[in-house]
């Protein structure tokens, strides 16, 4: 059986030290300065839209019938997320990936494929990115209504989102390929010698630790990601609350 290096500690959230242990590349172990990652995602243009966005004339506010109901829209968020970490939950608890017998005496199973916790995931992450987009689309709509002060924060949020967007997604696309890696290296540790590509004969009572342990580490990614798609939305809710 295969064995795994120790890896250094990875500063930084959950989502991150969750995805240096999928990955082959050691991280460094200090980050670089905020000015500097910003400036390897933001291109001049849009450096020039959120200056615009900090900088420029008060916008004024929208004007609305009544002021924003925060407590429906903490509760909306609130609904929201509940909806999607059930989600997450439900799928950690599917037959997905599971070995599978064509009858009780047979011992021969088909190798475990990766392909259907990656359709999951997709998934999940379409529903993730969906529900926070729309969210925080609705906080925004609400800052503005409150006062010139809170419609630029709305701005700034809106043209940060625009910015940091599309190298977001380039990277968050990347997570099911680092999940397939960390899929592979657990499974071949679990195998046993001489396995073959496609099939192989399973003990009485088949080892499924390593599956369970991916199925596990697949749900605590989900959660982390879930996390950095809500933070924005909780800022933007304190915002609120503080008006």
């Amino acid at each position: 059986m295969q064995k795994h290096s120790p890896r250094s500690p990875v500063p930084g959230p959950a989502f991150i030290r969750q995805l240096a242990r999928f990955g082959d590349a050691q991280l460094p172990a200090s980050s670089p300065a905020l000015a500097e990652r910003l400036g390897q995602w933001i291109d001049w243009n849009r450096a020039v839209a959120v200056s615009r966005a900090l900088d420029g004339t008060l916008p004024a506010p929208a004007t609305a019938s009544n002021p924003p109901d925060v407590a429906a829209l903490q509760a909306q968020c609130r609904n929201a997320r509940a909806t999607l970490e059930a989600a997450i939950a439900t799928e950690l608890a599917k037959e997905t990936g599971r070995p599978k017998r064509t009858h009780q005496t047979d011992t021969t199973v088909a190798a475990i494929d990766y392909a259907p916790f990656r359709q999951r995931y997709l998934s999940l992450q379409g529903a993730i990115l969906s529900a926070s987009g729309r969210l925080r689309g609705l906080l925004r709509d609400a800052l503005a209504q409150v006062s010139a002060d809170m419609a630029r924060l709305a701005d700034v949020d809106a043209a940060m989102e625009q910015t940091l967007s599309p190298r977001e997604q380039t990277l968050l696309a990347n997570v099911p390929n680092l999940l397939e890696q960390h899929f592979q290296r657990l499974r071949a540790a679990a195998s046993p010698p001489n396995d073959n590509a496609t099939t192989h004969t399973l003990p009485a009572t088949p080892d499924e630790a390593w599956l369970e342990r991916f199925r596990q580490d697949l749900h605590d990614i989900l959660r982390a990601e879930l996390d950095v798609r809500f933070h924005p939305i909780e800022a933007l809710l304190s915002a609120l609350r503080s008006r």
